[in-house]
């Protein structure tokens, strides 16, 4: 970086909330599989403890030496479904409660990895994780799940579908005390990546290095007053200073995670461009897309804007890495987006529209608050189209869909920290049970066929 980039790099930081969003260390567990669970648990103990013991202290020094803000400092692992396999136990609840304690140890922020990849079939050690989901996130506090149930290349088990649905109105009832906070730490995938740095769907895929740093970068704020300079433009030249603007934020990411590799000793994996929001005044993809031009996000031509925002994004990432990876592009997560959470509140946004948003941005139905009556058979019936997205468009989709019980449409849900607050949102109240019930696998797509 020369002078300049410097000095308009402390620019972005100081005054449009430029930051590190996680530092995530992905840590291989498949040498901690054991039949006695317990002996299991204890590896996977010590491997986390002695390969993140460092990773906060890391994150720190490198927040101060450079003076980036690094907001997270998370850990991925190998899905548990995979390490868990070998132990003789019925209950997978122990190795998220492993998994939590080593979290608190480290002191990270969240841990990723009690997974699941079920796009074309169960194993036995699927079921078991399965049915240990609810209780393992409403009694640990850091551990975050993940479920893939869909892929282009294996189309949709909608049996796992019909099956999250209930596991997700059971999560919300065993943490209806905490405003039914497990449903936020739980996500349903098609095609997940192997590499994901952000929270709730972080975990280290199969033929990953033993130890890898997976780096997140945030930006709306940079972006948003980049655009403000071109008011009026025509969409050619809006789009070249939003891929400037992703090189300039890329940049500073690969900085960091370079440095925090070669701290920790370990391998640089990837830097994951991701515009994502939170809840401060400042730090909106949906401020984004009205400064565009729309009125309110949800209004026509939000979806073009969005479509134009994400491959801009990802144009100027790639030119500024050749790390560019995980989900990389625009996060539209109500409850952490200020813009979004106005937008419902005007009505300009509705749970349809944030579905075809979702054909042409970064993951999908994210950090929704529904009422808590909706029935496990709509919340599938939703999911069940989300992954449809994915798996035709071949791209990552997901849905973190949170039932609130108690709660109705016009109520508010407090989160607190990045996670937010969020409106209770319309769902269809016409029943999809018939569709749902059927079971089996929505075949591939024909474009599947790629050999």
């Amino acid at each position: 970086m020369n002078r300049f980039e410097v000095l308009e790099t402390i620019g972005m930081i100081n005054n449009e909330k430029l930051d590190i969003r996680t530092i995530t260390m992905g840590i291989s567990l498949f040498d901690c599989a054991d039949e006695n669970p317990v002996r299991a648990c204890e590896k996977i103990y010590n491997k986390i403890v002695s390969k993140a013991k460092d990773l906060v202290r890391v994150g720190e020094d490198i927040e101060n030496t450079y003076g980036i803000p690094i907001v997270n400092k998370r850990v991925s692992v190998t899905p548990i479904s995979l390490v868990a396999a070998a132990s003789k136990t019925d209950n997978y609840t122990i190795f998220a409660e492993a998994l939590d304690r080593a979290a608190k140890e480290t002191g990270i922020n969240f841990i990723g990895g009690f997974t699941s990849l079920v796009q074309k079939g169960f194993l036995n050690a699927d079921r078991i994780l399965f049915n240990s989901i609810a209780q393992a996130l409403s009694t640990t506090e850091r551990v975050c799940a993940s479920v893939n149930v869909a892929s282009t290349q294996a189309g949709i088990n909608m049996d796992a579908v019909r099956e999250m649905g209930q596991i997700i109105v059971e999560t919300a009832q065993l943490t209806k005390d905490r405003n039914a906070i497990g449903c936020a730490k739980l996500v349903v995938f098609a095609n997940a990546v192997n590499d994901n740095p952000f929270m709730a769907g972080a975990f280290l895929g199969v033929g990953e290095a033993e130890t890898v740093i997976n780096v997140g970068v945030s930006g709306p704020g940079v972006v948003k007053a980049a655009l403000e300079e071109y008011k009026g433009a025509d969409f050619e030249t809006i789009a070249e200073v939003i891929k400037k603007t992703a090189f300039k934020i890329t940049r500073v990411g690969q900085l960091v995670a370079k440095e925090a590799a070669r701290r920790l000793n370990t391998n640089f994996g990837i830097v994951d461009l991701s515009l994502a929001p939170t809840p401060s005044i400042g730090d909106s993809v949906a401020h984004i897309l009205e400064e565009m031009g729309v009125e309110k996000c949800g209004a026509p031509g939000t979806t073009a804007a969005l479509m134009m925002l994400n491959d801009a994004v990802k144009k100027g990432g790639v030119m500024a890495s050749s790390s560019v990876g995980g989900l990389s592009g625009a996060f539209i997560p109500v409850s952490e987006d200020l813009g979004m959470i106005e937008a419902v509140e005007a009505g300009a946004l509705t749970l349809e529209k944030l579905e075809a948003m979702t054909a042409v941005c970064s993951v999908g139905l994210d950090m929704i608050a529904i009422p808590g009556d909706t029935t496990a058979e709509t919340i599938s019936g939703i999911m069940a189209d989300e992954m449809a997205i994915g798996v035709v468009n071949n791209k990552t989709t997901a849905t973190r869909l949170i039932p609130v019980p108690g709660k109705g449409v016009g109520d508010f849900v407090e989160f607190g920290g990045l996670l937010g607050r969020a409106p209770i949102m319309s769902v269809n109240k016409f029943s999809c049970n018939t569709f749902i019930s059927r079971g089996g696998r929505i075949p591939a797509p024909l474009h599947s066929l790629k050999n």
